[in-house]
């Protein structure tokens, strides 16, 4: 659509208005955003290459940002980290071989925090495989397989995030060794009508497979499990001539599964293990001023030497991954991350770092809090006249324009907004964080105006109730000030 197709159909329903009566773009886009219907409660600031604001719809009311809480994550990446566009050189996972005292050595696999460690069978870069062949070039008997994942705190969900997300992918537990992103996938395709569907998964999971194949091609299908435990509860229906239905589950004690995964790798390779699996935890503990839980550095008994490192692609590709698709594990990895130049690698570490940078940038501290890296907690809280504050301070780093490179942007895949902003000036003319949560949405970023000019902008969305779209009128508010700018 062009500009002046959309510029006339936005206005049409305000014409009536007379020249000397017209309303002003604040109340345009304020009409724009009540059309969306009854219930949302809505804050949107957008400003000019200047600073000025030209729309403030309860600029500084505060509102829950779901994934827009990605953007401080990852900026905090951008402004601490250092050789984000080299191989990731401290986070590859590890494996050593210790105590031979009792004959056979125990398998340490260790994790750095890396996201991206992989046991697919076609993996060719940062592959548990290889750490395998390592250790089977070694040793033919090993006693213990142990999963070690002691650089974090063991604080694998952060505080206000949903129970009932634990069991999907969306909510899997955070640990400093994390593969195949934590989850574990099963396949659902549909059997003979009136039976259950056929099931596809690794052995890691028990399923007590309720599910039932009916006609048709509709899916209708659910699942939970107890925290902790490890049988899937599987219900609802399946067409029988349904596509097979793809689903994530979530992994509660991310080591463990490491050390099991890394333990059936060995068996392949002929090297017996005549012990168990285990894992290495750290405790979380509280600081001395007991304002906020911490932790120590990992005190780890005398090692052996590492056997094999891992060294993952840049993190640059991990940070672009992240905010384009919207990962909420490995933005939780980058939180922990952040802090562990002078922290303890825990969340309030990582907050602290988060805090410590609003600071710097002249967001005022009433204008935010968070309690997660990712956005999966009901406790962040965001105003948009920050999150403008912000952006703009983003802008001017060396780095902003790399960092605003990872956004998605309206219409263009990959990306969260890939299938938005499709058919409207805006098209490839958005780049922004989305963000979505029971109740709840979120963009915040940069436009670029009719004019050329780019403004930025945060538009959120709280208390939207069922029925109501009310990213579509946030869409058609940005687009009406875009037009006229």
């Amino acid at each position: 659509m062009k500009w002046g197709t959309f510029f006339t159909a936005i206005l049409l329903p305000l014409a009536s208005a007379s020249a000397q009566t017209a309303p002003s773009l604040q109340q345009r886009v304020e009409a724009v955003l009540h059309a969306a219907g009854q219930g949302p409660r809505f804050g949107l600031v957008v400003a000019d290459e200047s600073g000025k604001e030209l729309i403030a719809i309860d600029p500084d009311g505060r509102y829950i940002p779901a994934s827009n809480t990605k953007m401080f994550t990852t900026t905090a990446a951008f402004a601490t980290l250092d050789a984000l566009d080299r191989p990731d050189a401290t986070g590859g996972a590890a494996v050593r071989l210790e105590d031979y005292r009792r004959g056979p050595p125990d398998v340490v696999l260790e994790g750095h925090g890396d996201a991206r460690l992989s046991s697919a069978t076609d993996c060719t870069v940062d592959c548990l495989a290889t750490l395998a062949d390592a250790v089977a070039a070694k040793a033919r008997v090993v006693h213990d397989v142990i999963g070690d994942d002691s650089l974090f705190p063991d604080e694998r969900w952060s505080q206000g995030m949903s129970w009932n997300n634990i069991p999907t992918g969306s909510g899997t537990a955070t640990s400093a060794l994390t593969l195949d992103d934590n989850e574990v996938a099963m396949t659902v395709a549909p059997g003979a009508i009136g039976s259950p569907p056929v099931l596809a998964l690794s052995d890691y999971y028990a399923v007590d497979n309720r599910a039932v194949t009916v006609a048709g091609d509709k899916v209708d299908l659910d699942y939970d499990r107890d925290p902790n435990g490890l049988l899937v509860h599987l219900r609802g229906t399946i067409g029988a001539t349904a596509k097979p239905e793809l689903i994530h589950m979530g992994i509660d004690d991310p080591a463990r599964y490491a050390a099991w995964r890394f333990k059936a790798l060995l068996a392949t390779r002929g090297v017996r293990v005549t012990g168990t699996i285990d894992v290495r935890h750290r405790l979380l503990q509280w600081a001395d001023d007991g304002a906020h839980r911490g932790g120590t550095a990992p005190m780890r008994a005398p090692q052996q030497p590492v056997l094999a490192k891992l060294t993952p692609p840049p993190l640059a590709e991990d940070l672009i991954h992240t905010n384009k698709v919207s990962q909420n594990l490995h933005a939780e990895l980058f939180l922990r991350r952040v802090s562990l130049h002078d922290g303890s690698g825990s969340v309030a570490d990582g907050l602290a770092v988060v805090r410590a940078m609003l600071a710097k940038a002249g967001v005022p501290r009433a204008d935010y809090d968070f309690a997660d890296g990712s956005g999966m907690s009901s406790y962040n809280r965001i105003a948009p006249r920050g999150t403008v504050i912000f952006l703009r301070w983003v802008a001017a780093q060396p780095w902003g324009a790399q960092w605003r490179a990872t956004l998605p942007i309206g219409g263009q895949g990959p990306g969260t907004l890939a299938r938005r902003f499709k058919g409207t000036p805006l098209e490839g003319k958005v780049f922004a964080k989305t963000g979505t949560l029971n109740q709840t949405n979120a963009l915040s970023g940069y436009m670029i105006a009719r004019s050329g000019r780019i403004l930025t902008f945060s538009a959120l969305a709280n208390d939207v109730p069922q029925g109501v779209v009310a990213t579509k009128a946030v869409e058609d508010a940005l687009n009406l000030v875009a037009a006229e700018n």
